[in-house]
């Protein structure tokens, strides 16, 4: 998805993709396949690129390490990835900059949880998304696939509170090397299996304080932090009126899909603006609302076909935009996600629903 505007820029991508005929690699030809834990790889592929970046955080980070000691412009940093990679040095760095996080502790054994306190959370400090690697645990029997998962992959646990939450938000910011920064409209999630379906743009019902103490939470971050690109600060509002720091990433967020229709600029340009320390472009709002709604592979892989939800969803509604990825179906794989935006919540809600439940298939769509 940073292809298309950097394409419109003129800016010419080199992609490291893990396989052929991977999304990226369809539409930047300029690729290599290779591993990316390989630091041989990273070194041939980065070889005469100006800047280095990212599209998920799990290149090691010795290897980042050793590409900027080559010289390689790597942004965001190492020291400032390394706390989107591993979560306890996310909670230990928070912690000293006095940013509100759940209650937390690096955990090495079922004592150190029983000792912390039931109900609580599991998280490995490396490696996890999308509800991989988190579980939910309310006494020492529950806490056994977690310190097998630890076992087998040499990560650490960490253990935090089981937050009473009234819903997720997402505070999104960019920035450049030169320090200037930009906030998007805070965003509400809707999350399933771990897994985020829906964001709102902007949170329905946030006060302004709120929302303003969500986005001087992330700016404060990212400079703290020397980030240069997008950070999303994935945030809990609690039922007492509070934000609490869930997790950070450090690149072009499923949060911020809405921007590619619903802002001035997208967090993919700006991405790109913000890691070539070009002038960040306006992260406000086109429409009073925007809805963005994930497309998932259905149960099923074999009823339907996703291309077939064009002419019922773009006939329907001529305002829609649909953005599917060249992803195969997977029970539960993001593999599109459609944007709605307006003047009426409902009616952007309606819209985006119905046709992401199109693309997936639940509504019918199983033509030959």
């Amino acid at each position: 998805m940073m292809a298309e505007p950097a394409a419109a820029m003129g800016l010419p991508l080199r992609l490291l993709a893990e396989a052929e005929g991977v999304s990226a690699a369809q539409v930047i030809p300029d690729h290599l396949v290779g591993d990316y834990r390989d630091l041989d790889t990273l070194r041939k592929v980065t070889d005469g690129c100006q800047v280095v970046t990212f599209d998920h955080e799990h290149v090691p980070t010795e290897h980042l390490h050793a590409l900027a000691a080559d010289g390689t412009a790597v942004r965001p940093g190492p020291e400032a990835l390394v706390h989107a990679q591993d979560k306890g040095v996310m909670r230990e760095r928070l912690a000293e900059l006095g940013v509100p996080c759940p209650r937390n502790a690096l955990v090495a054994s079922v004592a150190d949880v029983e000792a912390f306190g039931f109900p609580c959370v599991l998280k490995t400090t490396r490696g996890g998304y999308d509800g991989k690697g988190v579980w939910f645990v309310r006494s020492a029997a529950d806490c056994a696939e977690a310190f097998e998962t630890a076992g087998s992959s040499a990560v650490r646990i960490l253990a935090e509170e089981l937050v009473d939450f009234r819903r997720e938000l997402s505070a999104l910011v960019v920035r450049s090397p030169s320090g200037q920064a930009a906030a998007y409209p805070v965003v509400a999630s809707t999350q399933q299996d771990g897994i985020c379906v829906e964001v709102v743009a902007p949170a329905p019902d946030l006060s302004a304080a709120l929302a303003g103490e969500a986005q001087q939470i992330a700016l404060r971050i990212a400079g703290a932090l020397d980030v240069t690109g997008v950070l999303a600060v994935e945030l809990f509002e609690t039922d007492d009126g509070r934000v609490l720091v869930n997790e950070l990433a450090m690149r072009p967020h499923n949060t911020g899909h809405w921007s590619q229709d619903g802002a001035v600029t997208s967090q993919f340009e700006n991405h790109l603006r913000a890691v070539l320390d070009l002038p960040l472009g306006s992260p406000a709002p086109r429409a009073r609302w925007t809805v963005m709604v994930n497309i998932l592979g259905g149960p099923d892989p074999t009823v339907g076909r996703l291309y077939d939800g064009y002419p019922h969803a773009l006939a329907r509604d001529p305002f829609l935009r649909v953005h599917l990825y060249g992803k195969d179906l997977r029970p539960g794989r993001k593999v599109g996600h459609v944007n709605a935006y307006g003047d009426d919540l409902e009616d952007c809600l309606e819209r985006a629903r119905h046709a992401a439940a199109w693309f997936r298939g639940d509504l019918g769509n199983e033509s030959e």
